[in-house]
């Protein structure tokens, strides 16, 4: 499988998939996936993070003439519950040509996601604390986020240091802005990530569908309805399942496994 990377995904996601499908990740080079869009936001991304993952992987199969890609994908933002915390989301496509299906493994939760403006030394230090420095790497600029002229994949306190003295000079105002690296290879929390994103698509690509064979049989949709356990009345929770197959059109509902009624807190009559 082709894995187009320069920031060493394949060590997350190699383990997860060798010894389970008997595949080997190559890891192809030759391409500066920059050109896709920077997390440090001088190159924006075009389009959404699914068109970015799914160009990166027909790349790799193109540089390599493989028939078999895979790719990763990250985005970061807030957390979608109550939007108080920093958040990632990470996709792993898989692209088959002689099979004519594509795979998408997916996961998500908390991330390290910091950043602030510091005027002198003991800011930058505490900062760099919280942000996990230095297993996790930090990005240095003068003045604000957006500034251009940047640091990147600083992992050792001399370098903090050298850069934080830099940025202050160049500053305007005195002020550096700090921030963490979302690159792979130097974020560990995300390449975590990323392996739960593969071994979210190794689990799909083990569930065939009971029609046709193919890989992917996987959940997509959702019916509400669960009846409230106090007065009976459907919820906006989830009753049932559709399982789907990308290849063919067969599709299969199953009620959920677990508790038969919905806590009244979720519902609109008893809680309205």
């Amino acid at each position: 499988m082709a894995l187009l990377t320069q920031h060493g995904k394949e060590r997350a996601i190699a383990p997860v998939l060798e010894p389970a499908l008997g595949c080997r990740i190559e890891r192809v080079t030759g391409f500066d996936t920059d050109r896709l869009g920077t997390f440090t936001r001088e190159i924006p991304r075009a389009g959404t993070q699914i068109e970015a993952a799914h160009a990166k992987a027909r790349i790799g199969m193109e540089l390599s003439g493989l028939p078999l890609g895979l790719a990763s994908e990250g985005s970061f933002g807030p957390d979608p519950f109550a939007g108080l915390f920093p958040w990632n989301v990470e996709i792993l496509v898989f692209l088959d040509d002689a099979a004519g299906i594509e795979v998408t493994g997916l996961a998500q939760g908390r991330a390290l996601h910091t950043h602030r403006l510091a005027g002198d030394w003991a800011a930058a230090e505490a900062f760099a604390r919280a942000a996990g420095f230095p297993e996790h790497h930090l990005v240095v600029r003068p003045d604000g986020g957006d500034d251009a002229r940047i640091r990147k994949g600083i992992a050792s306190r001399e370098d903090f240091a050298a850069a934080f003295a830099w940025a202050r000079a160049e500053s305007a105002a005195g002020q550096v802005f700090l921030e963490n690296d979302f690159r792979a290879h130097a974020n560990p929390t995300r390449m975590a990530m990323i392996r739960l994103a593969a071994e979210d698509l190794l689990a799909k690509l083990r569930s065939p569908c009971p029609a046709c064979g193919a890989p992917g049989f996987w959940i997509v949709d959702r019916i509400p309805g669960l009846p409230c356990a106090e007065c009976g009345a459907p919820t906006r929770e989830t009753r049932a399942e559709v399982w789907g197959c990308l290849k063919c059109a067969h599709r299969v509902t199953r009620e959920c496994a677990g508790p038969r009624h919905a806590d009244p807190g979720r519902c609109d009559w008893c809680n309205p």
